[in-house]
């Protein structure tokens, strides 16, 4: 079987051989060893065996593996699904998730989902994914699409308000053929045009229902081919609507869609220069010699993806330079060059020098103060993006085509920037990270930090959660790791319950300075128990902050909301991950009492707010306009 569905990913040199020997593999190699295969462009056939060897590592530990992020999925469907479990776990697998699957019972959807007693119900899943096939759906309309969406929206308001998961839905695969041909439109008979139909509302019912994603096939077979995805014969013969040659692409999907809910998507762009935003090498043939621009195929070409490059840095994608260049003669194609598209001023980190690119990228990650695994590399030189993808695993690094004006497709496939909402935050993001940029100079140039501190005229903004900047604030508890006291994560089901639950307690924090608005950057939640006691399950701060003592006024903020609600103690604790060491002492600085502490660091605080003293010096508090 061909492998074409997973081309963004580069081939093993001889994958079968290596699926063989994990079979020899201690454990604890063995996973390190699949979660790299995961990575590798595989088949149907090939990706099963993977899942096999995983399902057998997972029954053998005691615990998660470390680096993944454990899910329960429950896979509903009206037809034969059991073939994409093994993509969507192996998709998981390559997405930085554990996923645990439940597969309900054939054709049985609602009453899993409405039998309390039922397998589904009591795997109590954190994402219900539905994959309904065309014929069920068309069914369901009988004749008139908006039946169809309200049976649908009566199963999304159960999965989110009962089961408290996320919904992820399957727009209609088109399957059935034009009746009229060109203008079917003009025949509201027909079975093609009610699917659109369907489809097209289903798109309106998704959007103002919080904690339900759409899973556009549609679009996908838009793109690849009705043929890629369905066969009419293995529909009739197996029930089968998915192929088994689209199973790959789908599990990847799936498992990008989870981690777009959970804002863990990708969200730094870092690119090559020479033969990749343009074509020939600029400091051999001049800013006259360069490819780019209309003239010729290949020129356009350029133009045509340094404009996909531009609407991801509009919907919030951080750009970076990385080449093996000379710093200023890269930059002047950039000011000078008269057919360029992509400016300075769009970039927030311009790296051009004669290190390796594995350094440089190093450089820009903590320049831009991001994980490596938060950064997709790309560049036109096989042997550049070899040496990445062996010295930073962590980084994505796709197999580009050959020619620029299929890389835009490659890298929409590939679904590194995968969203489910944009935020009027995420559209100025660069702007903030070069802003950030600005207060680093003026830090270093200043003679000591109060001072800097007093110079920044910072002014912070808090309010309780708000319907409005949920998506942002869910973005933000799940993307931040180092200022993170718990690392519990949170999705939109949980984070719509502290607009309406009293004793929930939810706050998020806002700055802004002289040099811009730094966005939301803080978020501390905790639930309200007996005794007159708050007890603290989050607190988490943007790495763009750090350092500036903001977290003493949060704490500040926290103390006085909590007094207002009647509140006489403050608990919490802190959790260790591999990352949040940094705030292994936070309670101990602002005056919390350990009360228990275990060998592995974990400990737990209570804070008495009769005897607490504000600790704000360097910002102004004030509480965000409803």
């Amino acid at each position: 079987m061909s492998s074409v569905s997973l081309s963004w990913l580069n081939r093993h040199a001889d994958l079968r051989a290596a699926l063989r020997g994990l079979r020899s593999k201690e454990n604890e190699d063995a996973v390190s060893l699949v979660k790299s295969l995961a990575k590798f462009d595989m088949d149907f056939v090939q990706i099963n065996f993977l899942d096999q060897i995983w399902s057998d590592i997972s029954q053998s530990k005691q615990a998660e593996p470390d680096g993944l992020v454990a899910i329960r999925l429950a896979v509903l469907g009206s037809s034969t699904i059991s073939h994409l479990l093994p993509s969507i776990r192996v998709g998981g697998l390559r997405h930085g998730f554990n996923i645990k699957t439940c597969e309900g019972d054939y054709g049985s959807y609602q009453q899993d989902l409405y039998n309390s007693e039922s397998a589904v119900r009591k795997f109590n899943p954190d994402v219900v994914l539905f994959v309904l096939d065309s014929h069920h759906i068309l069914k369901l309309a009988a004749g008139d699409a908006s039946l169809a969406v309200a049976s649908f929206v009566n199963i999304w308001s159960h999965v989110t308000h009962v089961m408290k998961a996320i919904v992820l839905q399957n727009c209609a695969l088109p399957v059935f053929p034009n009746v009229i041909g060109e203008n079917e439109s003009r025949y509201g008979a027909s079975s093609s045009l009610l699917l659109t139909q369907i489809n097209q509302a289903l798109r309106a019912a998704a959007d103002l229902e919080a904690g339900v994603h759409l899973v556009s096939l549609d679009s996908h077979v838009a793109q690849q081919g009705l043929s890629f995805w369905y066969s009419p014969a293995v529909w009739h013969r197996a029930k089968q609507e998915i192929s088994l040659r689209a199973a790959p692409f789908f599990g990847d999907i799936i498992a990008r869609l989870i981690g777009a809910c959970l804002g863990r998507s990708y969200k730094v762009l870092v690119l090559d220069l020479d033969n990749t935003l343009w074509g020939g090498v600029i400091g051999d043939d001049g800013l006259s010699g360069i490819i780019m621009g209309p003239g010729s195929s290949e020129g356009e070409g350029f133009l045509e993806f340094q404009r996909y490059v531009l609407e991801l840095s509009d919907r919030g994608i951080i750009l970076a330079v990385c080449s093996k260049n000379d710093d200023a003669v890269a930059r002047e194609v950039f000011k000078s060059h008269p057919e360029i598209l992509l400016r300075l001023d769009r970039i927030a980190c311009f790296v051009a020098n004669w290190e390796d690119k594995a350094t440089n990228i190093r450089r820009i990650a903590r320049e831009l103060n991001v994980g490596l695994d938060a950064i997709v590399f790309v560049d036109d030189n096989p042997y550049e993006r070899e040496l990445v993808r062996v010295e930073l695993p962590m980084v994505a690094v796709p197999e580009i085509p050959t020619d620029i004006a299929d890389v835009p497709f490659c890298l929409a496939q590939a679904g590194y920037f995968e969203a489910v909402n944009i935020s009027d935050e995420d559209r100025i993001r660069t702007r903030q990270y070069q802003e950030n940029r600005l207060r680093q100079a003026h830090r270093e140039a200043a003679t000591d930090m109060e001072s800097y501190l007093r110079g920044l005229d910072m002014h912070v903004l808090w309010s309780p959660f708000r319907s409005i900047d949920l998506p942002r604030i869910v973005q933000l508890v799940n993307k931040t790791n180092q200022f993170n006291v718990s690392a519990l994560r949170l999705d939109d089901i949980g984070a719509q319950n502290f607009l309406t639950s009293q004793s929930l307690f939810g706050l998020y924090f806002r700055l802004s300075d002289k040099m811009g608005d730094n966005g939301i950057i803080s978020v501390v939640t905790g639930r309200i128990e007996g005794d007159h006691i708050l007890t603290l399950d989050r607190w988490l701060m943007s790495c763009r902050v750090l350092g500036r003592k903001v977290e003493n006024t949060v704490m500040d903020v926290v103390a006085e909301v909590a007094r207002s609600r009647g509140i006489l103690t403050i608990a919490a604790e802190y959790i260790p991950t591999s990352r949040n060491s940094m705030v292994s002492d936070l309670y101990d600085r602002l005056s919390f009492s350990c009360v228990c502490r275990q060998e592995d660091g974990h400990a737990r605080y209570v804070l008495d707010l009769s005897h607490y003293v504000s600790k704000t010096e360097f910002t102004k508090i004030e509480r965000m306009s409803s």
